[in-house]
């Protein structure tokens, strides 16, 4: 029998089934590898005390601190009791509170000058921050102090006899001292922990063994321990990460696909002679790499990325053209249906007599552009499954509706996906196997990704950037709206909407969620959290708003709605009207996010503002301003001036630099979520790698690990890395990774 490596042992064995149980369902840690990975967020000095100013809302914390006064309160006419107590970091405090029978053991122990760790989430009561019945562990004096209570305290504080106290990420079911213990019961195994590292790579660099390190993590002596912890661990991310992305390049490079050189005078030439403008020099330039890449016998693997509304459409079109031009055909996958329409439509347009295959009125070079989506009757699909099996159709557009086993194609030579972060890699390759060599692929994403970004998330990939936007495009002035602090400012916002249809120009009036009766009920199997349940109010719904504007501030305008539920048929007849300037006002969810172009809507109120994300703000905005007239973005919040997000909307009103906001982004959300779930929906790897700051190891980690590969592409002379890697990529990854 073989024994399992101490790392891979089961979590329950060494804590207990209980214990592993929490572990399991709220930090999904299952063996003892993993637990050692857990490490922690940050370090309380013994005597330094949590700056409780900065703590962020609604969020799990643990803070060390001191009491300040406490008391008892009683109410409903003395019957219920609460128990409150002030806490201070010395400058500012903030106040616990414990209820009914709660309320006796930290009666009695919280007493003032006291000091101890506490846990649970922020929340404002009255405009005042407080925990409600945090979890605590008390801190008591030194245990060398011989003082009453120090063999308490030294069984308290375990094993941090140290100067640093670990702080754990923790949950409402698993405070951070409780983690702390754990580690300790799984510390004497991480001598066992296999270095990744190529010897020679980890010495070159001065780096700590992996044993080292992780004992430094959990129970560093000293900065200087956190400090080599770090780096080490870092790197290992890094590396082992960008050993997988260079095995899929190698891979990549062994395999064949057809070269498509465009021909001299086809579809391309006569489609660029019809344009009405010339394309920018950055237009230029990217269509080049990509024609260069189309012209080798290897599948291009490219990402073309850009700020919102720099004409990527327009290259990803020419792309299909010369493509068509060398006898292949081209899909367009787009993440949503009312995407793929209007992609079909503007495509349609731009090229005019060009895609009228067949038709009375069709040019000499021309052939058939077809749309496929999933609500498409059978018999509406029937003429675009057989064009394109017999080559008629040289372009599809479709949503994942193309990836089904129905749609077979006469030649695919290139996959176009727009919107990379909402597909699964899955469907980009169920797509890239239904040529008969491995088709080109161009990705496309709508918001620009920082540099590492791009090298870490589409490492597999060669990248394109498009800086410049077109001529004819106008600056869009942004205004954030504090609804709750300044409700005038609320009013002036409609009547701005007002004059702008007066002026001839059509508004957007954007809200987080539909508000219809399947809106309201919680997801299957999904219990409303406690954030639900602090949030006081639900987000503002389209249905709602559109109301109470067509009645209200904006009645006697023409206002539509427009969400993800609406029957295809009047999504697409919505858009129409709105596109033809038949109607004033759209009120919508984010299905206008992307790719909408209606140069004529120069306004846009964004209703909850603060629950969208920095790059969905972004690419919202990216909506008006698309034509000669100048665009207006209103970012409407009801959030206090002080809190984060209203820094992050600050942060969207004062630059329209989309490379810059996806840094903020970043910086805001957590790394994990950047990486992991923006691919797959697996939890990330990254528990030290943070892509921003460390940009420097993820470029060097880069090149090492290319070299690595090159001369050891399946890696048999490094067993450590191969183990590393293969707990990387267990089967979930490992397929997202082999699709890229």
């Amino acid at each position: 029998m073989d024994l399992v490596p101490v790392l891979e042992e089961p979590l329950k064995k060494v804590l207990g089934p209980a214990t592993a149980k929490v572990m399991a369902e709220h930090l999904d840690l299952h063996t003892v590898g993993d637990l050692l990975h857990h490490y922690p967020r940050r370090y309380a000095e013994r005597g330094e005390l949590t700056r409780l100013a900065e703590l962020p809302l609604d969020e799990h914390v643990t803070v060390v601190a001191q009491v300040a006064t406490a008391r008892v309160l009683r109410f409903n006419g003395g019957s219920g009791q609460r128990l409150e107590v002030t806490i201070t970091d010395g400058s500012g405090q903030i106040q616990l509170v414990f209820f009914g029978k709660g309320i006796h053991k930290p009666h009695k122990e919280l007493l003032p000058g006291t000091r101890a760790m506490f846990a649970g989430k922020v929340s404002v009561f009255n405009r005042k921050m407080q925990l409600a019945h945090p979890a605590y562990q008390l801190l008591r004096a030194d245990p060398a102090d011989g003082t009453d209570g120090a063999a308490e305290a030294a069984e308290a504080v375990g094993s941090w006899a140290g100067a640093l106290l670990p702080i754990y990420p923790a949950t409402a079911k698993l405070e951070s001292w409780k983690i702390a213990k754990a580690v300790d019961l799984a510390l004497p195994s991480a001598p066992e922990a296999i270095d990744p590292l190529p010897e020679s790579l980890r010495e070159g660099r001065g780096l700590v063994p992996l044993p080292e390190a992780l004992l430094k993590i959990h129970r560093p002596h000293t900065k200087a321990d956190i400090a080599d912890a770090r780096a080490r661990l870092k790197w290992d991310e890094a590396f082992v990460l960008q050993v997988a992305l260079a095995r899929r390049r190698f891979a990549d490079t062994q395999l064949t696909a057809v070269a498509r050189e465009p021909k001299a005078d086809g579809l391309l030439t006569a489609f660029d002679a019809k344009l009405p403008f010339t394309l920018t020099d950055g237009q230029q330039k990217v269509s080049k790499e990509i024609f260069d890449d189309l012209a080798t016998e290897h599948p291009m693997h490219r990402l073309l990325q850009g700020e919102v509304g720099s004409g990527k459409t327009m290259v990803a079109l020419r792309a299909m053209l010369a493509v068509v031009d060398a006898g292949g055909q081209a899909a367009m996958l787009a993440p949503t249906e009312v995407l793929a329409q209007q992609h079909h439509r503007s495509i349609t347009e731009m090229m005019g007599e060009l895609a009228e295959s067949g038709m009375l009125g069709g040019a000499e070079h021309s052939t058939k552009v077809v749309l496929l989506t999933g609500s498409m009757g059978t018999a509406a699909r029937k003429q675009p499954l057989l064009d394109l099996v017999t080559g008629e159709a040289g372009i599809v557009i479709g949503t994942h509706a193309l990836i089904e086993d129905k749609v077979q194609f006469l030649d695919l030579g290139l996959v176009v996906v727009d919107e990379q972060h909402r597909f699964g890699v899955e469907q980009r390759d169920a797509l890239r196997s239904k040529g008969k060599q491995p088709p080109h692929l161009l990705v496309m994403t709508a918001t620009p990704i920082p540099r590492t970004v791009a090298m870490t998330v589409f490492g597999d990939l060669e990248t394109s950037v498009l800086d410049q936007l077109p001529a004819g495009r106008s600056p869009i002035a942004s205004h954030v709206v504090p609804a709750a602090d300044k409700p005038h400012f609320l009013a002036r916002a409609w009547e701005r909407v007002r004059e702008e249809v007066e002026n001839g120009h059509q508004a957007y009036v954007v809200c987080p969620r539909i508000g219809d009766d399947e809106d309201d009920k919680p997801k299957k199997g999904k219990k409303k959290s406690a954030e639900d349940e602090a949030e006081k109010r639900p987000p503002l719904a389209v249905l709602d708003i559109a109301d109470e504007l067509a009645h209200g501030a904006l009645q006697g305008l023409k206002v539509e709605v427009l969400h993800g539920r609406m029957h295809p048929d009047d999504k697409d007849a919505v858009m129409r009207r709105f596109a033809a300037g038949e109607t004033d006002v759209l009120v919508a969810t984010t299905v206008i996010e992307v790719g909408v172009n209606v140069p004529n809507a120069t306004a846009m109120v964004i209703m909850d503002a603060d629950r969208f994300g920095v790059s969905q703000l972004h690419q919202l905005r990216g909506r008006v301003g698309r034509g000669s007239a100048a665009g207006l973005c209103l970012l409407v919040t009801e959030m206090p001036e002080a809190s984060p997000a209203r820094a992050r909307l600050g942060a969207v009103a004062s630059t329209l630099d989309g490379f810059e906001l996806s840094r903020i982004d970043l910086e805001q959300r957590r790394e994990g979520d950047v990486l992991g779930q923006a691919q797959s929906g697996v939890r990330s790897s990254l528990r030290m790698l943070t892509v921003i700051e460390d940009e420097e190891i993820i470029a060097e980690a880069r090149e090492e690990a290319t070299k690595v590969v090159a001369a050891d592409p399946e890696l048999e002379r490094l067993p450590g890395l191969r183990t590393a890697l293969d707990a990387l990529l267990d089967a979930e990854r490992e397929q997202y990774l082999d699709k890229g």
